[in-house]
């Protein structure tokens, strides 16, 4: 069976892989120094494997890229991306904020002892009780996305006797270049108040008229896996020329302005996204550029990355089951997890890179398209990729798996959702058990 360099498939996937990502001695791709043939063995599969060095690397190099080339920054770790209790221990001793959306993520953050101050809360229709929890917790900011929301906020504020820091979402109606299911900002949007409709500015008038409310800034979010730097510019220029407005209309000035997140990451070979140094001197010098312009004091620049912070540092782990190949058309390569665990290609057509990670020196010999094992044509992780052959008990690695996989994760077909663990200096902590058939008629009612 023909070889290859053990160290080649680390070389060719690169920032794709996890930062300690190698080959070891057995032919098996390793990363926190774990042999991940040895973690899928005493873990199970499907399973998920978060590099801890590579979560770590990645909130420093955010801080540094945006603090080194902008004097007063906050960056927030969108939680969206990928949530759990060690995640969140992770991020206080890294410095990172956190952005939420929904009650259940501000929970959770509770759980874990997050300072609250540093919690921004987000979400287009944030219920009475999910405010009220807000309010309660002390959050620092409350993102207000429509008119309804800042009357439903501004009552539930004056009910606790209590004053809500406020950041305005804005449409700016700029295209962000990515698919449009993760397409956010522009006017014709679910999100926001559209700056072309007189709407922000309606805001900007009434949060000012409400005692519960006090208004901090802008906010705007235009999509995610952004792979261009101008989005974020005509962003920065959109939300200045809106503040210089406000102020001559209303004489309030922004203390805080964000641009949101959703920078690209490298999910394949083909894919050159900009390095976040680049993405963090297009929004700070576009922000010092345009406030020096029009004689505006500058505001703290607050980010919100979440793909680019935890993309990378998670693989996730399955093994083969059975391999169907049809004669002239395809070859199938069905493992134990699937879209119940990662429906992003099926969702998005999110494409992703294979490993096969107890086989690593085998020269890839065949194209095949790795399916999953659920009830539809569409549960398919990854087409037209070149591994070696194949056989029953192999285990394939998807890198890049850390984000937005788990969040969507799902009971399909009454699947159990895979267990998590966090790997460094060679050892693997269990982060969240695999579900037990139990869980799947916990809340059944009769």
């Amino acid at each position: 069976m023909e070889k290859t360099d053990a160290s080649s498939i680390v070389d060719e996937l690169g920032d794709i892989l996890p930062i300690t990502a190698r080959v070891n001695s057995a032919g098996h791709l390793e990363i926190g120094g774990c042999d991940l043939a040895g973690l899928a063995q005493e873990f199970g599969t499907p399973l998920y494997a978060y590099d801890e060095a590579t979560l770590r690397h990645n909130c420093a190099r955010h801080l540094k890229a945006f603090s080194s080339r902008y004097p007063d920054v906050r960056v927030l770790y969108a939680g969206k991306a990928y949530l759990g209790l060690a995640m969140l221990s992770l991020l206080v001793k890294e410095g990172l904020g956190l952005d939420v959306v929904s009650g259940g993520e501000l929970a959770l953050a509770q759980r874990a002892g997050f300072p609250m101050e540093l919690v921004y809360f987000h979400g287009n229709n944030k219920s009475a009780q999910e405010l009220e929890l807000a309010l309660k917790l002390g959050v620092g900011r409350i993102v207000v996305d429509n008119l309804h929301e800042l009357e439903r906020l501004n009552q539930t504020a004056l009910g606790l006797g209590a004053k809500a820091s406020v950041l305005l979402r804005l449409s700016p109606n700029v295209d962000p270049h990515t698919h449009r299911f993760i397409t956010t900002g522009l006017v014709d949007s679910k999100f926001g108040f559209p700056l072309q409709t007189g709407a922000a500015e309606e805001a900007v008038g009434q949060v000012l008229a409400s005692p519960g409310l006090q208004l901090l800034g802008f906010h705007a979010h235009i999509g995610s896996q952004i792979c261009e730097l101008e989005p974020y510019r005509a962003t920065m220029e959109a939300l200045l020329a809106f503040a210089g407005r406000v102020r001559e209309r209303f004489g309030f000035v922004p203390a805080e302005i964000s641009p949101g997140g959703g920078w690209g990451i490298r999910y394949t070979r083909e894919e050159q996204p900009p390095e976040i140094e680049a993405v963090a001197g297009a929004i700070a010098d576009s922000l010092a550029e345009g406030v020096e312009r029009l004689g505006l004091p500058r505001p703290r620049l607050v980010v919100e990355p979440g793909r680019a912070i935890v993309a990378r540092a998670g693989v996730a782990l399955y093994t083969v089951g059975s391999i169907k190949e049809v004669p002239g058309v395809r070859t199938y390569v069905a493992v134990d997890g699937g879209m119940a665990d990662n429906i992003r290609p099926a969702l998005y057509d999110a494409r992703y890179e294979v490993v096969a990670a107890n086989r690593v020196q085998t020269a890839p010999t065949q194209t095949v398209t790795v399916a999953g094992k659920y009830c539809e044509s569409g549960d398919i992780l990854a087409r037209d990729v070149h591994l070696p052959r194949l056989e029953p008990g192999d285990l394939l690695a998807i890198p890049a798996a850390g984000a937005y996989c788990l969040p969507l994760a799902s009971n399909y077909n009454l699947s159990l959702r895979p267990a998590v663990v966090m790997v460094k200096g060679g050892q693997a902590r269990l982060v969240r058990r695999r579900e037990c058939y139990e869980d799947l008629w916990r809340l059944e009612a009769d």
